[in-house]
């Protein structure tokens, strides 16, 4: 193969990464599904993770419809929250519940564990587990 070929194809599959969205490459709604129900199982199970549980409802159903719906708009598929809720205002939404170093690493390692369960790829659960953290520590409203 020439290299100006090889350059071409390298820039072809660079390109089409690029406009494949984070939705599509999770899996789409089915998969995204799995891995918030995931999530959420985790919490609930594992002892480790009372601390946010504990700021959640007794029903994580609407908990769980939420962040499906949330997530669904941030990896760009469909904008489901946006269209029941309007803008999400994260921060705001957060601020009535106390959330600290200990609750932000909870939140990351449930995550990180469903994504691992749900089988997500490697690359892919490093670049989100980044963009999450991001978020999740913005989120942060109290110290400890």
């Amino acid at each position: 193969m020439s290299d100006q070929t090889e350059s071409t194809n390298q820039t072809e599959n660079s390109e089409s990464e690029d406009t494949i969205t984070l939705y599509e490459r999770i899996g789409g709604e089915h998969k995204l599904r799995e891995l918030v129900d995931r999530f959420y199982d985790v919490m609930a199970l594992e002892n480790d993770f009372k601390g946010i549980l504990s700021l959640h409802p007794t029903s994580l159903d609407g908990s769980r419809d939420k962040l499906f719906w949330f997530l669904s708009g941030w990896m760009g598929g469909p904008n489901l929250y946006i269209e029941k809720f309007g803008h999400p205002r994260l921060r705001a939404r957060h601020l009535p519940y106390a959330i600290g170093i200990s609750e932000r690493n909870q939140w990351l390692t449930c995550m990180a564990s469903a994504m691992q369960d749900v089988e997500i790829e490697e690359h892919l659960r490093d670049h989100l587990l980044q963009s999450f953290y991001q978020t999740a520590d913005w989120m942060r409203n109290r110290e400890g």
